[in-house]
């Protein structure tokens, strides 16, 4: 299961915006979200916290996705510059014709960056 937390397109957090989802993966491991952009917060670039559970993973694992077409944006967030170049880019999701791509890959070479807490 894949659960979402976001700003809304403002970058604010309230009631009026839930910014909450949550997707089963189907069989073979897709899922979707359906939200809008999320906003800057705290001089963070665009982004949507994920959590990814699943069986056999004792703890969720977090990451964040963040958006190809925010370059500045991207350039000036925090947690982006403490990265290594492969690690970011396993968190930028690619624009497409009606939303995004963001894959995530627990494990293998193309391994999704993930948070410890």
């Amino acid at each position: 299961m894949v659960e979402t937390w976001q700003a809304d397109p403002d970058g604010r957090f309230d009631a009026g915006f839930r910014g909450f989802g949550r997707c089963p993966t189907d069989p073979g491991g897709g899922w979707e979200v359906f939200t809008l952009k999320p906003g800057r917060v705290d001089g963070q670039a665009p982004h949507v916290a994920v959590s990814v559970f699943a069986r056999g993973l004792l703890q969720r694992v977090v990451t964040r996705i963040y958006f190809a077409d925010e370059p500045e944006a991207n350039a000036a967030d925090p947690v982006l510059a403490g990265l290594g170049e492969r690690e970011r880019a396993s968190l930028i999701a690619r624009p497409r014709a009606d939303g995004y791509d963001f894959d995530i890959h627990l494990q293998g070479p193309h391994e999704t960056t993930f948070f410890t807490f």
